[in-house]
């Protein structure tokens, strides 16, 4: 899996080309916190949950399923009163949280994420993939992260930048 801190720069890289007149630091924060949520599973290996299982690492919680629920759920929780269409704004939050699965399905590492859980056991990878496993827990703090991070620098965080500037140029010359 990338960082979760390569999660949230991807995803908010993505939240740059939309644009909310007010409640911004809500809007950045829920973002942030969508790209990173699927990896609260990690919590399953001290309950002595089995990887490959259902409700192991990169299982439910790395599914479009997941994603949905989870936009939905952020839609009505936390923008009730919002003038911006709750459809709109849980197909945003579910894109922002799916990003984080197909982040993990680039990685040279796990056994992969069960996309279309809980209907389907099995777990994919892209063919290609470039981008390095992060160690879990504080292996981070090792040799093996620091090369993690260099991964992550060209593969997640230089196309992140070019998002971004380029949403920014969009905004800046038709809004």
């Amino acid at each position: 899996m990338p960082t979760i801190f390569s999660h949230a720069v991807f995803a908010s890289s993505l939240g740059s080309m939309f644009r909310l007149a007010h409640d911004r630091a809500r809007f950045w924060l829920l973002t942030a916190t969508c790209a990173m949520l699927p990896d609260v599973d990690v919590l399953s290996f001290g309950l002595g949950v089995r990887y490959e299982s259902m409700f192991g690492h990169r299982g439910i919680t790395h599914s479009i399923l997941f994603a949905l629920a989870l936009g939905i759920l952020i839609s009505v929780v936390f923008y009730s009163q919002s003038e911006i269409a709750k459809w709109k704004l849980a197909l945003y939050f579910a894109l922002v949280t799916a990003t984080h699965p197909f982040l993990d399905m680039f990685t040279n590492g796990g056994r992969g994420v069960a996309l279309f859980a809980p209907f389907s056991a099995e777990r994919f990878f892209f063919s290609w993939r470039p981008i390095e496993v992060s160690p879990i827990g504080l292996d981070f703090f090792s040799e093996p992260g620091f090369g993690v991070i260099s991964s992550e620098i060209i593969w997640i965080w230089i196309p992140s930048a070019i998002i971004f500037l380029f949403a920014w140029l969009v905004r800046r010359r038709f809004w």
